[in-house]
């Protein structure tokens, strides 16, 4: 009896350690989940670091420079400097499509 008593506990343990690595907490499938989870939010992460960036040369532009605060005023707030004339362009709008009235 005894001779078969230590294998079976140890087939056992084997089965239990089994279920643990395949379904249990901090199995394969959910380690596999979350290294999903982490590289997504690595790509999320460089794409904000990106914006960041460019917001960041942007104040840069805007502390050190006159002529990005003037350029900024000028497309944005439709300002002009003292002295200048302002010309608006309007492109023709094109003719509506005739319609046809209908014969009696």
């Amino acid at each position: 009896m005894r001779r078969w008593l230590i294998p079976a506990v140890l087939l056992l343990a084997l089965a239990g350690l089994q279920a643990k690595l395949w379904w249990g907490g901090g199995s394969l499938g959910e380690v596999r989940q979350l290294e999903a989870r982490v590289d997504e939010q690595r790509r999320e992460n460089a794409r904000l670091q990106l914006r960041n960036d460019a917001l960041s040369a942007e104040v840069d532009d805007l502390k050190s420079g006159e002529a990005a605060v003037e350029d900024r005023a000028r497309s944005e707030l439709g300002m002009i400097k003292p002295g200048e004339t302002f010309y608006r362009v309007v492109e023709p709008a094109p003719p509506a499509p005739a319609r046809e009235e209908r014969r009696q």
